[in-house]
């Protein structure tokens, strides 16, 4: 435990010192501000700033979390000429990463939030959802990040392969759900409809969020399901269980990987 928590520091240390995460803070200090002060309606507020982390996170944890890898593979080496678990070491860089990425995200989006906090009098449970949401996307994304990297010793692959998945996760994905819906669409899609949305992080983490606002309605006779289902208890309960196996299957099988990777 000594030893997983001197890495978790060290790393962490080191990624608050990088100049990535500054400016990773400012990029969502500078827009949660700006959307802010062109509009005090909280409602497109909060879906503005959900949109854009929807897009920003999955593809920065994804990037950065495959370079942050690549780039360790020195200190990596060394750390395990030393008598140190590769599971401990492997679960060290993860938290060392992901952990400063889920603050500087907090942080850059919640100063902003705090100064207008009188708007958001009655937005809170969906504040919530929105900086749970981030939170999940960030542990999420760096874990597939992890995974991207540990099968792949060719970072370009790596790399290619981590933009892949964000394109298809942040759009392709949402195509291939509405083709396959509009074939089907004679059929009771109700469960299939939920299934595929709890299949990708990125809608799963949305639709927290949006079903808190009143306006499931516009999303047509799947939205009710929606609301139905993913605003009960039982559903909320499900969808969070959901998006923390999303975080465990990849980290799991990219310690695996980790394990057994020839350095």
């Amino acid at each position: 435990m000594k030893t997983l928590l001197a890495i978790i520091k060290f790393q962490f240390h080191d990624t608050l010192r990088s100049k990535w995460l500054a400016i990773y803070t400012l990029f969502f200090l500078i827009l949660s501000y700006a959307l802010l002060s062109f509009t005090k309606e909280p409602g497109k507020v909060i879906l503005s700033l959900l949109n854009i982390n929807m897009i920003v996170i999955p593809l920065t944890s994804l990037v950065f979390g495959t370079i942050y890898l690549y780039s360790n593979r020195d200190y990596i080496i060394l750390i395990l000429s030393q008598p140190i678990n590769r599971k401990v070491l492997f679960v060290g860089l993860y938290l060392g990463l992901s952990l400063p990425m889920a603050i500087s995200f907090l942080v850059g989006t919640g100063i902003p939030l705090l100064i207008f906090i009188k708007i958001f009098s009655g937005e809170s449970v969906v504040l919530l959802f929105l900086f749970l949401g981030g939170i999940f996307e960030t542990f999420i994304f760096v874990s597939i990040s992890f995974l991207i990297a540990s099968l792949n010793d060719n970072k370009m692959k790596g790399l290619g392969l981590a933009i892949f998945l964000w394109l298809f996760f942040s759009a392709l994905y949402d195509g291939l759900v509405l083709i396959i819906m509009q074939i089907f669409m004679v059929y009771p899609i109700e469960v299939p409809a939920i299934v595929l949305t709890m299949l990708s992080p990125i809608d799963l983490a949305r639709l927290l969020v949006i079903l808190n606002f009143d306006i499931s309605a516009l999303l047509g006779y799947t939205g009710a399901v929606y609301s139905q289902f993913l605003g009960s208890t039982t559903g909320l309960i499900l969808s969070l269980l959901t998006l923390c196996i999303w975080v465990a299957i990849p980290f799991y099988l990219g310690l695996r990987c980790f394990n057994k990777k020839d350095f």
